[in-house]
């Protein structure tokens, strides 16, 4: 769990900050925010998953900066109604790539400690009581000495502090990485899994993974037309995916979510959709094909416009809406702040057995 200290003279709380009246105004705001409605069925949960470039796309990529985090935070903080869930990829810990342009406010501040600090501050400014918790998953570290990183990588679950933690990999997150040329090089690519148990009982898995992109060592990648998905070595990784979630899932209630380079109908989506049974959200709940589905782009790079973040699911789970999702490139809250867009969806858990 990361520390969420506030810099001084910050209006905002922390989540160990006991503030007055939270249970009432938690209630009042009803189903939104996670009390059960009648029925027996839990409120929906607003979920999202966003590639967020280790803060650093108004550098391209080169070096993080404390705007980026402060208004990446910030719109999350504005979301109406705030999310349950947020998975992050592309999210650092310390190195000089990420506090060159961004001096950390305490010697052991890492991204997501910033972002944090970030949130609830925005949260507390604009008299909202809900707090989170954060997890973080490294996944790879490139070193210029032994106590010097160059850059790190990694994923991110952040999620409302009313939920319980069941089981988490974060002190050591499931490798998925395909390894067959300059393995000392080839960067670690994880599965990030966190159980948790909503406020009405009902459990529920949350994976969260960032895919390599298809290798150029691959016949197929200089040879085909289409090559996000395509690659060899991404089939063995989502096959690794596939079989992690399998083994690990607490519950038939799951979420699998991320950058999974890869584009709809290709060989990793169709082999996660149709041999695994894994439901891919975004096209039922637009009820797009294939083709329809690829023409909604939730990343960029140069001219290029992509659809490579994925929302999957088992069946259990009913999807409501991607209310707030935007394509790449159009206007939006969080445009112009990453080379992806985040999805963001809203599911309803199964109600429980009377």
């Amino acid at each position: 769990m990361t520390e969420r200290r506030l810099p001084p003279g910050s209006s905002g709380t922390t989540p160990d900050d006991t503030t007055p009246g939270r249970d009432a105004t938690s209630a009042a705001r009803g189903v939104l925010h996670g009390a059960e409605p009648p029925g027996g069925a839990p409120a929906p949960l607003r979920v999202i998953t966003y590639n967020v470039r280790y803060f650093g796309h108004g550098t391209r990529g080169i070096a993080s900066t404390s705007a980026a985090i402060t208004r990446i935070a910030t719109t999350l903080a504005r979301l109406s109604p705030l999310p349950d869930l947020v998975c992050l990829q592309e999210v650092e810990t310390q190195s000089l790539r990420s506090s060159t342009m961004n001096p950390r406010w305490h010697p052991e501040e890492t991204q997501i400690d910033r972002l944090m600090t970030e949130l609830h501050a925005e949260l507390g400014r604009r008299g909202l009581r809900e707090r989170y918790v954060a997890y973080y998953f490294p996944a790879h570290t490139y070193r210029l000495t032994s106590r010097t990183n160059i850059y790190t990588t990694g994923l991110a679950v952040i999620a409302r502090d009313t939920f319980r933690i069941g089981h988490h990999n974060a002190e050591r997150p499931h490798d998925i990485t395909h390894r067959q040329r300059v393995k000392s090089l080839k960067q670690t690519r994880i599965c990030a899994h966190v159980s948790f148990e909503h406020e009405s009982g009902q459990s529920f898995d949350v994976f969260n993974t960032h895919l390599s992109l298809p290798s150029v060592f691959s016949r197929e990648f200089w040879t085909g037309e289409a090559r996000m998905g395509f690659g060899p070595n991404q089939l063995e990784e989502a096959r690794v995916l596939a079989d992690f979630v399998r083994r690990e899932q607490r519950s038939d209630s799951f979420i699998v979510v991320g950058d999974f380079n890869s584009l709809p109908g290709s060989p990793v989506d169709r082999f996660l959709r149709e041999e695994i049974g894994f439901v891919d959200a975004f096209a039922k709940v637009r009820c797009l094909s294939e083709s329809e589905a690829r023409a909604f782009p939730t990343a960029g790079f140069m001219n290029l416009r992509m659809h490579l973040d994925h929302v999957y699911s088992s069946e259990r789970l009913q999807w409501l809406d991607f209310t707030g999702t935007h394509p790449f490139g159009h206007k939006g809250e969080f445009a112009g702040l990453s080379d992806h867009v985040p999805l963001i969806a809203r599911c309803r858990l199964p109600g429980r057995s009377r």
